[in-house]
């Protein structure tokens, strides 16, 4: 991995990641970061590519999230100072890893490169998902009472990732297989998910609170 890039990214990249809901701040692409290069290693591939992707792969957020998938894929091939250490085809294939990273996308990502973000993406553990989904919910549904948060995250939690949801796994981790299949099982014990949200429910919103008196 070249120096010269990776102060490149974390001083110049990473921070516009701190704008960003809590869902989508600076921890969770340095998780990304790492869980891509773990997958990776089970493949020949360049590591800077991966390494860059994974922290290019949300930026597009500043943007909006609907398209930030391809907003995101443009901003890096836009990125002049990544044409110091990257070539045209090396960009594009970087840009159409990041277009394809989204996980309501039906068909394949085109190269090995999409799937390993797609798949480091996915940070399927029960309780970190439910709390994305919560975070999501304080910083884009401020408007929601409580039950209609609670009923918010569950619906998008059973929508996107129960047996029968939009998420696909396009490489069979054990790590993302086994929080699914974990997943599974608390949507079938409604309850429990139910408490396991308002719990995250009632902490955002502490700190959302102290957030406000520290103003």
């Amino acid at each position: 991995m070249n120096d010269a890039l990776k102060n490149y990214l974390h001083d110049y990249i990473l921070p516009i990641y701190h704008t960003f809901d809590r869902a989508h701040q600076e921890d969770h692409v340095l998780k990304v970061i790492e869980e891509s290069i773990t997958i990776a290693k089970d493949y020949e591939l360049n590591i800077s590519m991966v390494y860059t992707i994974a922290c290019y792969h949300d930026i597009g957020m500043q943007f909006g999230r609907e398209d930030h998938h391809l907003t995101g894929g443009r901003f890096l091939y836009e990125d002049d100072h990544l044409k110091t250490f990257f070539s045209e085809a090396e960009r594009k294939m970087m840009k159409e890893a990041i277009e394809d990273h989204r996980a309501s996308r039906k068909e394949p990502p085109r190269s090995i490169y999409g799937k390993i973000i797609a798949e480091a993406d996915r940070d399927i553990v029960a309780e970190t998902i439910i709390l994305r989904t919560v975070q999501f919910g304080f910083k884009n549904y401020p408007h929601l009472t409580k039950e209609e948060h609670k009923k918010r995250a569950y619906s998008h939690i059973k929508e996107k990732y129960g047996p029968d949801g939009y998420l696909q796994l396009w490489l069979k981790t054990k790590k993302n297989q086994e929080g699914l299949n974990k997943i599974h099982a608390l949507l079938i014990e409604k309850n429990e998910m139910e408490k396991m949200i308002e719990t995250f429910y009632e902490n955002e919103k502490k700190c959302k609170n102290e957030d406000a008196n520290d103003m």
